[in-house]
């Protein structure tokens, strides 16, 4: 099939291209960067410009395309001034209607487009305290209550159409290296983890591995249609959350955040923090849709067990069009390691102890973290040509650096997967500064990193 994807190089976006390639399914992507997609992406793709919401879609996007999965919109979980609530509306209410507006200018709904899903949220139903909501609950009141029910209405024309139409309702995401996990981690492994206000406020979840095979089950099975709540079986009051997520970080509670304290940090954003959303859906057992993480606490310890002892994790991935064979050799060579550093890291290799890297090997480096000079030593620890390596920190700015690069063969090619498992010093203080600036530091480094191995390997062209 093939399959139009908005939104694609998104926490959900990518987790579900990856999957539908896996799949066999052909991907297309609209991105605003079509020069640099292809480096953000897990999965072959042909990329079209789609620069702003508020254009017109690029209707040669559609030719030939069979299901589109919309997934593009402003993120939420900003404080809301003006201009980002105007960028919000925006980019969800203006963009699915440009998004529909060319799907029926292109006439596609009348021969070869089969389904339409709608990446919506579970914002619709608004603070709703205890009361159980499905997906025929009324929608509530607030301001993204108000924008996800304008943005639901702009699918309407289509229901006019033969085109399935299918609206996800997702809940707040769950992953060990991204979204409301990633926001939170810094806070939780400096100790400092607390319960909003009361607590008492219910949060309705799912995991990253569950809302990308739900979207991937919608595009396949004619039998799902209409709304659907995109949220685990079993949400939890955030008191709940705080007490298992520290545990399973290892980590004690620290004393509740005033909800005063939020509103006068957040604004009116907090009101999407402190509103209560006791989500369940009433359709997915009926349509045979099993999850692979349905309890709360089981899921905060797989997600928070690697975490332990103050550790983050970092993903990178990028799908390049060569087989393994063919890209592994380009990490035998210490030299080619300055090649995918960017400059201002002033990455430069002292000495190696072997000839070419392999299992054993250690390497000296020098480089500079916001202009301090340091040094940098690391061995590898695992060495296996064509799938995986693996090296560690002996010496250096980290606490522990443990650095997987994995080789995994995906649709006539190779999606190379950099996992980081870090530590930082100063203890509780290092965590919560350092949780999010390291974070930072690290995706410019990688997304430099990305960009020259797509463009050596041809996924940039």
């Amino acid at each position: 099939m093939k399959v139009l994807i908005t939104g694609a190089t998104g926490l959900i976006g990518n987790e579900l291209g990856r999957r539908l390639a896996e799949a066999g399914h052909d991907i297309i992507v609209t991105s605003r960067h079509v020069n640099t997609a292809a480096s953000e992406l897990s999965f072959p793709a042909k990329v079209f410009e789609w620069k702003k919401s508020t254009d017109d879609f690029p209707i040669e996007a559609l030719e030939g395309v069979e299901s589109i999965v919309h997934l593009a919109g402003e993120s939420v979980s900003a404080r809301w001034t003006n201009e980002r609530k105007k960028r919000i509306r925006e980019s969800r209410v203006t963009g699915t209607e440009r998004l529909v507006e060319a799907v029926l200018k292109s006439g596609i709904g009348r021969t070869s487009l089969k389904s339409f899903v709608l990446g919506s949220a579970i914002g619709i139903y608004g603070d709703r305290g205890d009361e159980v909501l499905n997906e025929s609950s009324a929608p509530g009141a607030g301001f993204l209550a108000e924008v996800v029910k304008e943005w639901e209405a702009k699918v309407d024309p289509l229901k006019q159409m033969r085109t399935r139409a299918v609206i996800v309702r997702t809940g707040v995401v769950w992953a060990r290296h991204g979204g409301m996990i990633q926001k939170v981690l810094p806070v939780f492994q400096s100790g400092l983890g607390g319960q909003l206000a009361q607590g008492k406020q219910w949060l309705s979840w799912i995991h990253l591995d569950d809302i990308a095979r739900l979207f991937q089950f919608a595009v396949e099975n004619e039998v799902v249609q209409g709304v659907v709540n995109g949220v685990a079986p079993e949400p939890l009051r955030n008191d709940r959350f705080t007490v298992e997520f520290a545990r399973a970080l290892g980590k004690p509670v620290s004393l509740p955040v005033p909800e005063s304290v939020l509103k006068v940090v957040l604004g009116e954003m907090s009101e999407a923090v402190l509103g209560s959303d006791r989500v369940t859906s009433s359709k997915l057992s009926e349509w045979g849709f099993q999850f692979e993480h349905p309890q709360a606490v089981a899921t905060l310890q797989e997600i928070g067990g690697p975490l332990r002892e103050g550790r983050f994790e970092y993903r990178a991935e990028v799908w390049l069009p060569k087989p393994a064979d063919e890209i592994f050799p380009f990490f035998s060579s210490e030299k080619n390691l300055e090649l995918i550093t960017p400059s201002f890291v002033g990455f430069k290799v002292l000495g190696m102890s072997d000839s070419e890297i392999r299992q054993g090997t250690m390497i000296d480096y020098k480089l500079k973290i916001h202009g301090v000079p340091l040094r940098w030593k690391t061995k590898i620890d695992e060495w296996e040509p064509n799938k995986r390596f693996v090296d560690s920190q002996l010496q250096g700015p980290y606490k522990e650096w443990i650095h997987q690069h994995e080789f995994i063969p995906l649709a006539g090619g190779v999606l190379m997967r950099d996992t980081v498992l870090f530590k930082l010093p100063f203890g509780a203080a290092g965590r919560l500064i350092g949780g999010w600036k390291v974070t930072g530091d690290v995706n410019e480094i990688f997304k430099f990193r990305r960009k020259v191995i797509a463009e050596r390997f041809g996924a940039l062209q």
